[in-house]
């Protein structure tokens, strides 16, 4: 998941792929914006056939967060 993860990050949000790592914050660390953080949003919600709820994105802080919230909500 995290790959994907990255992959989307790298080439949808031309975030630095050496940058991006599990312990990587979105706003901190990567320079993601409100408005990045609500198309990566969208983009998990269309690759993985899931719905994201507004209190679950408050719980993105980290790369690593987002990767284990999709595990757990694709294996649902």
């Amino acid at each position: 998941m995290f790959d994907t993860l990255k992959t989307l990050l790298v080439e949808e949000l031309s975030v630095k792929e050496e940058d991006v790592t599990p312990e990587a914050e979105l706003v901190n660390d990567l320079g993601i914006n409100s408005l990045e953080l609500a198309d990566l949003i969208l983009l998990c919600e269309e690759k993985f056939n899931i719905e994201i709820g507004d209190d679950d994105v408050h719980g993105f802080q980290t790369v690593g967060d987002v990767a284990d919230y999709l595990d757990k909500a694709t294996q649902e």
